[in-house]
């Protein structure tokens, strides 16, 4: 009987033991899925909010690169930012050209058909490209322009479209841009007691870089090969003519070199006032090779005396004469940025056609006997000029 009690409470004990194992797993069970449940819940709020913070960021990218697309990264302080300008222009404009676009621009002067002579000629450019060789192609694009402007039409309309003319007009604007205007010159009266008298004019102010009644000889030789110093093309226009012809300022400016160089000689340079046109006078005469009041800075007049042509150059010695012929360099550099002026940049025109068309207007110039300068006749007032302070002592004007 004992060990049937004895064996009785063990199988109770061990009942009751499986019992409580069971009910211990099936209680970390349920917590287990609570816990799993929790765990999954949290993790998917993380993730959504992972994900949310990765759309936001995606979305402040678009918007950042959209704005860098929509505005240009600026420049900061120490970049400057690239000009753009002309950097090379072929003046082919023939003398025929200049002067029928000339005309039409005097002539229409003040009427609601006027043009420019700088607008005729860039858009005759505008279709041959700039080649003016033909007298009867010029002709017909000038009078289509002629013809559409009178009808009523403007010119911005007209040229809209018209590749290049932006360019022609900006080019040969420098070129010519401070020749035609208005202006007041003496004229003669025929009467002794009052031999002259202002006149209010448009037209061409501008004047050919030899004194009136000076002979001389030209022919295009820019380009033409030259050695002394070194080798390189000849960047003017020569006019052979006798020592002491008087020369001429052939537009208003101011005078930016004065003096002497090997390869020029005697020489004087001039800005324009617009400061797009240099004019290089030289090879003046030996020991009087321009007028004595003039030095840098000083204000001239288109049409006045500035010099006496020579043949001094190519030495490094001063008033040296070193050149075989008589004559007047004349050149002309158009500059749209000031970095052009001096280096490998230059841009020198072949303007011989330009000086045949200024054949037209001379400058008369008479001889003081005592100092044998010589002096204009027909002062001349530029409107141009009176925004510039002449220099005190320059006695040709009162």
């Amino acid at each position: 009987m004992k060990d049937e009690g004895f064996i009785l409470k063990r199988v109770i004990v061990v009942n009751i033991l499986i019992l409580l194992m069971f009910a211990g797993i099936s209680y970390w069970s349920q917590e287990k899925e609570k816990l799993e449940t929790a765990v999954s819940e949290q993790a998917q709020e993380q993730l959504l909010e992972a994900s949310g913070t990765e759309e936001e960021k995606s979305a402040e990218e678009q918007k950042q690169d959209a704005k860098e697309e929509e505005e240009p990264e600026q420049p900061t302080g120490t970049e400057e930012p690239k000009k753009d300008y002309i950097k090379w222009v072929d003046f082919g404009v023939s003398k025929f050209a200049l002067a029928e676009a000339y005309e039409y621009d005097r002539d229409s002067y003040g009427t609601p058909e006027h043009l420019s002579w700088i607008d005729l000629l860039a858009y005759t450019a505008a279709y041959t490209g700039g080649n003016f060789k033909d007298n009867q192609t010029v002709c017909q694009h000038m009078d289509h322009l002629k013809e559409q402007i009178s009808q009523g039409e403007e010119l911005g309309k007209i040229v809209k479209d018209l590749e290049y003319f932006s360019y022609y007009q900006e080019a040969y604007g420098a070129v010519l841009g401070g020749m035609v205007g208005e202006y007041e010159i003496e004229v003669p009266t025929g009467d002794k007691k009052k031999p002259k008298t202002w006149e209010k004019r448009y037209g061409l102010k501008a004047f050919h870089p030899i004194a009136r009644g000076f002979p001389y000889n030209d022919y295009d030789d820019f380009g033409a090969s030259r050695s002394y110093g070194y080798k390189r093309n000849h960047l003017g226009h020569d006019m052979l003519g006798q020592i002491g012809t008087p020369i001429i300022a052939v537009e208003s400016g101011y005078v930016e070199a004065l003096g002497w160089n090997q390869y020029g000689g005697w020489r004087i340079g001039i800005r324009s006032f617009d400061k797009k046109r240099y004019y290089y006078y030289a090879h003046l005469r030996q020991g009087f090779p321009y007028q004595p009041e003039l030095k840098e800075g000083s204000v001239v007049l288109a049409g006045d005396v500035i010099g006496y042509m020579g043949h001094t150059g190519y030495s490094t010695t001063e008033d040296t004469n070193n050149i075989d012929e008589t004559h007047l360099h004349f050149g002309m550099q158009l500059i749209f940025d000031e970095s052009q002026k001096d280096g490998d940049n230059e841009i020198w025109i072949d303007c011989y056609q330009l000086v045949n068309f200024l054949y037209r207007n001379q400058s008369e110039a008479a001889r003081n006997d005592d100092t044998k300068e010589w002096r204009r006749i027909y002062l001349m007032k530029d409107p141009a000029a009176e925004a510039y302070e002449r220099t005190a002592d320059y006695s040709m004007y009162p």
